[in-house]
């Protein structure tokens, strides 16, 4: 588990904030963040706030210790590098009891100070960016938000996709039962993914496609996709009935039975190609999982 409860003895009354920058390693983002999101506790059990006045005793925080599988950058500059992440591991801890996520190796090969530029889903596997210091920090994260990037996923779908299209409906959030889920919907925000198809598999009626989202919506590729018809093989919420979806997530269901409704093992998508300028260099990363091969179980 990376975050660790750490008991810290209180000498002297003073502000939660300045107490931790004095009697700890922590930086101030960090000490902000752990006040901010409710990790310290006073040794009455309560919640410490901020500018809280912290007295002698002892207080609680939870601090993230890293915890490394082994799972290596696939490339790394002096600024920043690139995971190629398995499918099924987090990219972020949600909670304080959230088990081993792709942080974890972020931090523990890179140091505190590394960061993730942006995120891929638990079940979507291949590149995610990070910086490694404050300035590539502020430049990738710029670069992201201007969109000044290509980013390229490989999926298989269900059915026959016969030739490229550009899907552009809007998508917005459900007011289903899922709230995580997303809709195409007129009254949602502008988007637009180019999908290309490479392969059609006719025993298994699939298609495997390259799809390129150009706007950067929340599960933009598998929202579009499924809006037409060709939901990817795998996905545990879109293209199946919500209330099977409610306990795909819920964990009330086996892995088998998960497999035998979504039609899978896992999301068969993966983020297979990056491109981007960084200080006048062009940089052009390819994944070497062998995401292809992955069909093969289905």
């Amino acid at each position: 588990m990376p975050y660790i409860l750490k008991k810290i003895n209180v000498s002297k009354s003073m502000k939660i904030e300045e107490f931790l920058s004095k009697n700890t390693n922590l930086d101030k983002n960090t000490i902000n963040s752990l006040v901010s999101k409710g990790k310290i506790f006073n040794d009455k059990n309560k919640r410490v706030q901020k500018n809280e006045l912290v007295k002698e005793g002892y207080i609680s925080v939870y601090v993230f210790e890293p915890q490394s599988r082994g799972l290596k950058p696939l490339f790394e500059t002096f600024h920043f590098a690139i995971f190629d992440k398995p499918s099924g591991i987090k990219v972020h801890p949600s909670a304080i009891d959230s088990e081993y996520t792709l942080l974890d190796e972020i931090q523990f090969y890179l140091g505190k100070e590394a960061s993730l530029v942006h995120r891929i889903d638990a079940q979507t596997s291949g590149l995610v960016l990070v910086s490694k210091n404050p300035y590539s920090q502020m430049v990738l994260n710029s670069m992201f938000e201007e969109k000044k990037y290509d980013k390229k996923y490989l999926a298989y779908v269900e059915g026959k996709i016969k030739e490229s299209l550009n899907i552009d409906s809007k998508i917005t959030n459900s007011k289903g039962l899922i709230k995580l889920k997303m809709v195409t919907s007129n009254k949602g925000k502008e988007s637009l993914t180019k999908i290309k198809p490479i392969f059609y598999n006719q025993e298994k009626d699939i298609t495997l496609i390259e799809a390129i989202p150009i706007t950067g919506r929340q599960h933009q590729i598998r929202v579009h996709l499924d809006s037409i018809g060709h939901r990817i093989i795998g996905d545990p919420i879109y293209g199946i009935d919500e209330k099977i979806c409610d306990k795909i997530l819920k964990k009330s269901m086996s892995q088998e039975e998960i497999n035998d409704f979504t039609k899978a093992h896992r999301l068969m998508l993966h983020a297979y190609c990056l491109e981007f300028e960084f200080m006048n260099i062009k940089y052009k990363i390819v994944s070497k999982q062998d995401f292809k091969e992955t069909i093969k179980r289905v």
